[in-house]
């Protein structure tokens, strides 16, 4: 019988000394405690001290009776519920296209999402004011059209808030979805169709009720992360006056001298205790999927719907997809690019087309900074996450005694939006004898904060399909639990760990919401550089950094692709 002994003594040669796993298991738990509770703690403290060190709630009553309070709080659970339709919608019915149907060129829906998720959401965004703004190309055809002054679309309002964050979050909706859809069990659906119900009433009766807890749980997913976003809500609704939880915590930092930290902090505490209610809801309606699982061992093989001439349709939709999420963002952005200033499509603007932004861009000292700031911060941070999870995962999935604490500790992470942890690190730095602040170790510090939980996700997720039978064989030849950790674990979890690098690296590269409180001159990033140049009008430029930055992103996702993929070969 295997005991927890197995793994720091697996050949039973009754050592008394302390167990090594025990050891290190406590041990991280110290360290992860120190990285995610000491934020926690100066957050709520800030909310509860005044300016002269008293206990005190006055800020949390200024915020009760600020009617604002109450306005910024129905925009966020719109805007949330909204973006959250949009991207199902969208994101949903093309994953369905692509998992359940026989439409052809479906490959435009994988280039579409991975192209999108590697894009900044500042450049995004930008694009889409690009295209939607007052001088952008859809209000200037319509001007012409009716020959009127009104635009046809005000991006700069809430509607146009939902719209853009929709859009930005379909492509992972897409992806969780077609992972949901290309697991199920078709039989239920064919005994449907065999009994005359046609496509659409087998998918209204059959495949929703089937992936309603799914569908629910993705939902909810959506409407927290667009809750705690940050980069729509600042670059749309602040020039609209739509003000948001998180905007409101931006202006309370970021719009007068001093900052307000109390204000800031309340506010902070408020969206936290949004955010972990929500996520509890989640973890329940997570749980509940279970219960509606259809695939079982007996002849499980997935078969498309044959749509026949309905296939067509289904394909213009992709493209559609396609052209809306991809091309018509990356037009306007290599338009605007070529421009010294932004100007809607036409005729006579064809003269001023120049490269002068590029060559701007290239030969920058401060761009090239900024470049190895954000290369060093991202690759930095998702090192260290990915290190620290590889270690909290391996124990527990191997149950060790404590280890529980262990995935808590890293999970906690997950309640905190990206501008509250800004503001909780920002506290707790602020209040540390250690000079950090305004370098780009703070901002290092607060991504593997924020990353944890993914880091761990992928970390467990490889480390459970690795039967322990393999590391018990190299006890039993002497290796110690570490050796086999190193020589057995590590070699075969290289892909799930190279994929939660990759994914940490990307997230690290393009985030606005950390980095916007916690850089200094110094430590500018990317996403940092691209928001300053876009709020002080210079968005040509800023389409010209931010393609070439893509471009790179996306150059780095292909080859460590590549490498990953021989390396696990190899192995």
């Amino acid at each position: 019988m295997t005991t927890d002994r197995t793994l720091s003594d697996p050949a039973g040669r009754g050592s008394t000394s302390v167990d090594p796993t025990r050891l290190a298991t406590w041990g991280l738990a110290a360290v992860l405690a120190a990285l995610v509770l000491p934020p926690l703690v100066f957050l709520v403290q800030g909310s509860l001290t005044g300016t002269e060190g008293e206990i005190t709630l006055r800020y949390f009553r200024r915020i009760f009776a600020d009617r604002r309070l109450f306005e910024s709080v129905a925009n966020s659970a719109l805007f949330a519920f909204g973006s959250a339709a949009v991207a199902l919608l969208f994101g949903g019915f093309i994953a369905w296209i692509v998992e359940r149907t026989n439409t052809p060129l479906k490959a435009l829906a994988y280039l579409t999402t991975v192209i999108s998720l590697g894009t900044p959401y500042v450049l995004y965004v930008s694009a889409w004011l690009f295209l939607l703004g007052k001088a952008g190309p859809v209000n200037a055809l319509w001007r012409q059209w009716t020959g009127g002054t009104d635009a046809l679309v005000n991006v700069y309002s809430l509607g146009g808030m939902i719209m853009v964050e929709g859009f930005l979050w379909s492509p992972l909706v897409f992806l969780l979805m077609a992972a949901t859809l290309r697991n199920a069990n078709p039989e239920l659906e064919e005994a449907a169709r065999m009994s005359g119900a046609g496509v659409w009433e087998t998918i209204r009766r059959i495949t929703l009720r089937l992936s309603l807890p799914a569908l629910l749980a993705l939902a909810l997913l959506v409407f927290i992360r667009a809750l705690e976003g940050f980069e729509v809500p600042a670059l749309i609704g602040l020039p609209g006056r739509v003000n948001v939880l998180t905007t409101d915590i931006f202006l309370d930092m970021n719009a007068q001298v001093p900052p307000d930290f109390g204000h800031a902090s309340a506010y902070s505490v408020l969206l936290l205790a949004m955010v972990s209610a929500l996520l509890y809801f989640y973890g329940r309606l997570s749980k509940s999927a279970e219960r509606f699982a259809t695939i079982t061992g007996k002849g499980f093989r997935p078969r498309p719907f044959d749509l026949g001439r309905g296939r067509f349709a289904t394909a213009a939709v992709l493209i559609l997809n396609f052209i809306l999420l991809l091309v018509a963002p990356t037009l306007i952005l290599v338009w605007a690019s070529l421009l010294p200033f932004y100007q809607t499509i036409r005729a006579s603007a064809f003269h001023l087309l120049t490269l002068h932004n590029y060559q701007v861009v290239l030969a920058s000292t401060h761009y090239l900074e900024l470049l190895r700031n954000t290369l060093a911060i991202a690759a930095g941070a998702a090192t260290v996450t990915m290190a620290l999870t590889l270690v909290a995962g391996w124990l527990a999935a191997r149950r060790q005694r404590g280890a529980w604490a262990l995935d808590q500790l890293a999970m906690l992470p997950l309640v905190f939006p990206g501008i509250v942890l800004g503001v909780a690190v920002m506290q707790l730095f602020l209040n540390s004898p250690v000079p950090l602040y305004g370098t780009i170790w703070i901002i290092m510090w607060a991504f593997v904060i924020r990353y944890l939980p993914y880091g761990m996700r992928y970390s467990y997720a490889g480390m459970i399909q690795i039967h322990r039978e393999l590391e018990e064989a190299a006890g039993v030849s002497g290796a110690t639990a570490f050796e086999g950790l190193r020589r057995i674990v590590v070699p075969l979890l290289t892909p799930a760990l190279a994929a939660g690098w990759l994914f940490i690296f990307l997230l690290g590269a393009r985030v606005l919401s950390l980095p916007i409180l916690l850089a200094g001159p110094s430590s500018q990033t990317m996403a940092v550089a691209m928001y300053d140049l876009w709020s002080n009008g210079q968005g040509p430029e800023l389409a010209a950094l931010g393609l070439l930055w893509t471009a790179l992103m996306t150059a780095i996702a292909c080859i460590f692709h590549v490498f990953s993929r021989r390396n696990a070969i190899a192995t």
